[in-house]
């Protein structure tokens, strides 16, 4: 059981990191808080603790370049003099970035950091590996901060007109992949080049290559399609489903519930529940009153709940966070309200008759690879 620690763990990245190391097996996690490279004793404790440590900690953007540049090169220091006082040996990892060949301060904080954590490796032989990261997306990025997608979403959603500022092309790697490559280097699965006897180095290649307005565009169609009429774009093309689910976790919360349109003659009603350009599965439930269904998350899958007799309440929680967001359904108007990835949820029959609820997903069921992780909201 390897024990990792990772600094900004609240980070975009850090997060992504925290969460997806909670649900694999094999690694206990080593709680870390910003103000610990402010306490020389809470640092100490904290690299004392680790087995690992993933340093993904860093400023990407402020007015003066100066002051990234200071605030980068001293989260370094600061996590090695840690080291070097209680004479810890963890696997550092550090997220650099293809900036570092660059002739900014932002680059070169980056260059500088690798540099120093090489050599404090080789003089106290323990491993060090630098990982060389390109633009990442994907849920919960900071708009204006973390990714021009991240900011796309952020202001389509909300009815905003994002501006192309350079369309050039850029390469981007989906926040999920790059997980799985930093969990790779921790467990020495992946390939990497020698920095020395003790240090290596992981370039993550992008994934995608895209111009800005093409990703404005797909974004733009997402809007129209998914939030104005509800359909579900195709989710076959990789690219595309990494984005749409990055859109959806930048819908407003009070988007939903999103009611049907009911057909209703002599003959009884007729409720159009989902139109895709996608394959998936359909199903239903009935539930009977007081009970709840649910309380799990998926971290890829796409899906709508809809009730169309009874009374529910539908319940979401963004995991590591306490907000529960609430929706109240009637089948007297049918309505539906869909999944984010990530966010744990759940159904109750708060009404006195049978609730029947229509569930649509994007993955027919895999029992040997279910993304359903149980927790309750």
């Amino acid at each position: 059981m390897k024990k990792i620690g990772i600094t900004g763990q609240s980070g975009f990245v850090g997060n992504h990191l925290y969460n997806t190391l909670h649900i694999s097996e094999g690694f206990e996690l080593v709680p870390f808080d910003k103000s610990f490279f402010e306490k020389e004793e809470e640092l100490e404790n904290f690299v004392s603790t680790c087995d690992v440590i993933v340093h993904l900690a860093a400023m990407n953007r402020h007015e003066d370049a100066n002051v990234i540049y200071n605030t980068n090169v001293s989260l370094v220091k600061n996590l090695i003099d840690a080291c070097i006082r209680t004479g810890c040996k963890p696997h550092i990892l550090f997220s650099s970035s293809l900036q570092e060949s660059r002739d900014n301060l932002y680059g070169k904080s980056k260059k500088e950091g690798k540099e120093a954590f090489r050599d404090w490796a080789e003089r106290h032989q323990t491993k060090f590996t630098s990982i060389n990261i390109p633009n990442v997306f994907g849920p919960f990025g900071k708009p204006n901060y973390n990714s021009v997608v991240a900011t796309f979403c952020y202001k389509i959603a909300r009815e905003e007109t994002p501006k192309i500022i350079n369309d050039g092309e850029v390469g981007l790697v989906y926040v999920n992949y790059l997980v799985s490559k930093i969990i790779g280097a921790i467990n020495g699965e992946e390939a990497t080049e020698k920095l020395g006897n003790y240090s290596e180095e992981l370039v993550v290649p992008p994934q995608y290559f895209k111009k800005v307005s093409e990703i404005l565009s797909i974004l733009t169609r997402f809007k129209s399609d998914y939030m104005e009429k509800g359909i579900f774009p195709n989710l076959d093309e990789s690219f595309e489903k990494d984005l749409f689910n990055t859109f959806r976790c930048y819908v407003p919360t009070d988007h939903y519930p999103v009611k049907f349109t009911k057909h209703t003659d002599a003959r009884g009603s007729f409720v159009e529940i989902a139109r895709t350009q996608t394959s998936g599965q359909f199903s239903f439930s009935t539930t009977v009153p007081g009970i709840t269904r649910g309380n799990h998350y998926h971290t890829r899958k796409a899906e709508r709940f809809a009730v169309i007799q009874g009374k529910a309440r539908i319940q979401l929680r963004k995991i590591g966070t306490d907000q529960v967001i609430n929706y109240e359904l009637d089948g007297d108007e049918p309505a539906y309200v869909d999944m984010p990835i990530w966010y744990t949820h759940n159904i109750k029959n708060i009404g006195d008759t049978e609730l029947i609820t229509l569930f649509w997903i994007n993955e027919p069921f895999d029992p040997n690879d279910a993304d359903t992780y149980f927790e309750n909201v």
